[in-house]
C-alpha cells in the first residue's frame, strides 16, 4: 500500500501512540524531523529499538535515543572515510606508478585494452573499464588539471588522470592489470598476496562509497567477501560451516582490511576513535546492548584486541 503524506504533529503522534516511542521534547523531535527527516531517522535506525513480534518500541526507547544513534553512524562515516580515503591515496600513487613504469606515461597505454589482462573472461568489463577512463579524461573537463594537461601536452598521464579518478575505478584498473604489475603494488603493502589486495580494496571502495552518499553504515554488509588472516584465527573469530561468523563480509572486514593497509600509527588513531563512539553511543542509548550494538555492526566481542596480534 502506497504511503501517504504525514504532517510532523501526525509524524510524531503515530510514533507516541502507536509505535509507543517516548518524546520527552516534542519541539526537538519536530526540528529533528525537520532536519533529517522521518524516513532517514525513523526507517533507518528503529529496527534496533523494536520488538519484532509487536512492532513497537522497547518500554523506555526515547526519540532522542533514536537522534543519538544517527548521529553516531554519520560520525561512523565520517571517521571510516577519513582512513579510507588514506588507501585510495596510497592505492592510486602505487598503481600509477608501476602502470607508467611498465608502459610509459602516454595516455594511450591506459586507454589501451590491451594493457590489461584481456582474455575472453574479461573482455566486456576492460572494455567499460577503458570506456570510462576515457569519460574521465574528455574534454571540456570540471577539472583543471585535465584541461591543462590535454590542451598543453596533448596527453593526460596516469599520474594526473588518477585525481580524477573514483577508488572504484583504480579498484577495477587493479583488478584486470597483468599479474606481474598486481605483484609488484601488492609488495608495498605488509603481509598479503595481489590476490588478497584485490579482494581488500574491493571491500574498501564499496564502504567507501557508504560513507560518501551519507547511507547507513553501521549494518555494512556485501556480497563479496576478504580472504580468511592470521587476524580471524588470532581473535578466535567462531566459525559456522568452516567459515568466520564476523570480519567476512561486514564493517569488521572493513576494518580487518584497514588493519592490513594503513599504517600502524593510523590504525592506533582509527581504532582508538572507534572504541570512543562505541562507548559513547552506548551511553547516549540506555535500551542498547553492547551485545546487540557489536553483532548488528559484524563485530567479535574481542575486537579491540586486533591490536595485539601480527598482520
Amino acid at each position: 500500500m502506497a504511503k501517504t503524506f504525514l504532517t510532523y504533529q501526525q509524524q510524531l503522534h503515530i510514533l507516541e501512540h502507536d509505535k509507543q516511542l517516548a518524546i520527552p521534547d516534542p519541539d526537538y523531535a519536530k526540528k529533528m524531523l525537520e532536519e533529517i527527516s522521518y524516513y532517514s531517522l525513523i526507517g533507518g535506525y528503529k529496527s534496533l529499538f523494536k520488538h519484532n513480534a509487536s512492532n513497537k518500541y522497547a518500554h523506555g526507547v526515547t526519540f532522542d535515543e533514536l537522534v543519538s544513534f544517527y548521529y553516531f553512524d554519520e560520525e561512523l562515516r565520517t571517521l571510516f572515510l577519513k582512513y579510507i580515503l588514506h588507501v585510495e591515496r596510497h592505492m592510486k600513487s602505487m598503481f600509477s606508478y608501476h602502470f607508467c613504469e611498465k608502459y610509459g606515461e602516454q595516455q594511450s597505454h591506459y586507454l589501451n585494452v590491451n594493457c590489461y589482462n584481456y582474455n575472453k573472461k574479461n573482455q566486456q568489463q576492460v572494455q567499460r573499464l577503458v570506456h570510462s577512463l576515457q569519460n574521465a579524461i574528455s574534454l571540456p573537463s570540471q577539472y583543471a588539471y585535465i584541461n591543462h594537461s590535454a590542451n598543453i601536452h596533448h596527453n593526460v598521464p596516469l599520474w594526473v588522470a588518477t585525481n580524477a579518478l573514483t577508488f572504484g575505478q583504480i579498484s577495477k584498473m587493479y583488478q584486470y592489470a597483468t599479474t606481474d604489475l598486481r605483484t609488484k603494488i601488492s609488495k608495498n603493502f605488509t603481509n598479503i598476496s595481489e590476490k588478497q589486495l584485490h579482494q581488500f580494496v574491493t571491500i574498501i571502495a564499496r564502504c567507501r562509497n557508504v560513507c560518501a552518499h551519507g547511507e547507513r553504515l553501521f549494518s555494512f554488509r556485501i556480497h563479496e567477501t576478504i580472504p580468511d588472516t592470521l587476524l580471524h584465527k588470532k581473535l578466535q573469530i567462531p566459525q559456522k560451516n568452516r567459515s568466520y561468523q564476523y570480519g567476512k563480509q561486514d564493517l569488521f572486514a572493513v576494518v580487518i582490511a584497514l588493519r592490513y593497509l594503513i599504517s600502524d600509527e593510523d590504525f592506533k588513531a582509527f581504532k582508538s576513535g572507534l572504541t570512543k563512539l562505541i562507548n559513547k553511543v552506548l551511553k547516549q542509548c540506555p535500551h542498547l546492548t553492547r551485545e546487540q550494538l557489536l553483532k548488528e555492526m559484524g563485530f567479535p566481542e574481542n575486537w579491540e584486541k586486533i591490536m595485539r596480534y601480527k598482520k
